[in-house]
């Protein structure tokens, strides 16, 4: 989502340099507290729970299940083979924190063409691998990335195998990473109603893993302080113009970003059954007709800002 809240800050910055910009899945609003950091995950579990019931239940149901089992004799054992891990898990985390984020790509990335949130469930609610939970869990992972080879635990050299694009520890994650320590704080937190474990957002915590992991302080206030936080909307009402913020409502970034119109010419396009950068994505034969109408809307809008501008400059001469 950095490439689209930069569009807008561009936009803002320097209008004379730019006609337009198209945001597409900015979360310009998740900025400090100006948006809950629970409202992330809750979309995340409302995307999954909309699917079916009975996979966010045992999502949910899960949790407590890995507990149990680690808390036994060899219990880490049994989670590796039960899971196919690719090296013994050390702690349950590692187990946890997979399958976290795991669902929080589905989610974020659920275009219509590969419905990775239909996927998992559909896996998980027909459990070809079993019927407890953590074998139905198992199997949702299995119908979303396959069973060839292992995938939970691989190790985080790129030089020694190929990481899947699920794997915190790929190289753009990597990068993400510092991104998000030096310069974005991304406040995310989950509440007690999602079909994850509670685990209210810590920005004490977050500060002391990005000194650890990359010994680099986050700015928390740089952003709202240079672009505007609370007062940001009045920011783009009074000084901008040309600017389209697309969002789908699928898409957990969604909670971040702007929804409705600001202004004639700062307008928000939203489709309920997006995903996050669907509208920018290439297209195909089997694009539904509501995200051919978004994609209509936005050029639209674009061929607009283009005639005022040669229109404008016309006028000068």
């Amino acid at each position: 989502f950095y490439y689209a809240v930069l569009a807008s800050w561009f936009r803002l910055k320097y209008p004379h340099l730019t006609i337009g910009a198209l945001a597409s899945s900015a979360p310009i609003l998740s900025t400090d507290d100006i948006v809950h950091p629970n409202a992330y995950m809750d979309v995340v579990s409302r995307d999954f729970k909309e699917v079916s019931d009975t996979c966010y239940e045992t999502i949910l149901n899960s949790w407590s299940e890995i507990d149990r089992v680690t808390s036994e004799t060899n219990g880490l054992s049994i989670l590796s083979k039960k899971f196919n891990t690719c090296s013994p898990l050390n702690n349950s985390s590692e187990l946890s924190g997979y399958l976290e984020n795991m669902y929080v790509f589905a989610a974020q990335y659920n275009h219509p063409s590969s419905s990775p949130v239909t996927t998992i469930c559909n896996g998980i609610d027909k459990a070809s691998f079993g019927n407890d939970v953590l074998d139905k869990i198992y199997s949702g992972i299995v119908a979303f990335i396959g069973n060839d080879t292992c995938q939970i635990n691989d190790p985080t050299s790129i030089s020694e195998t190929p990481i899947s694009e699920t794997d915190i520890e790929t190289e753009t994650r990597m990068g993400w990473g510092w991104q998000i320590c030096s310069e974005l704080v991304v406040r995310h937190g989950i509440g007690n109603d999602t079909m994850f474990r509670p685990s209210p957002f810590d920005l004490e915590k977050y500060i002391s893993n990005c000194k650890e992991e990359y010994d680099v302080s986050p700015r928390s206030h740089w952003i709202s302080t240079y672009y505007g936080g609370h007062n940001l909307k009045t920011i783009l009402q009074r000084f901008g113009s040309n600017i389209i913020f697309s969002n789908g409502l699928q898409d957990p970034l969604s909670s971040g970003g702007i929804l409705h119109d600001l202004s004639k010419s700062i307008v928000a396009i939203y489709t309920k059954k997006g995903s996050h950068c669907l509208d920018i994505q290439s297209s195909s034969p089997s694009d539904p007709v509501w995200l051919i109408k978004q994609r209509k809307q936005e050029v639209k809008i674009i061929k607009r800002w283009i005639a005022q501008y040669y229109t404008d400059l016309d006028a000068l001469h």
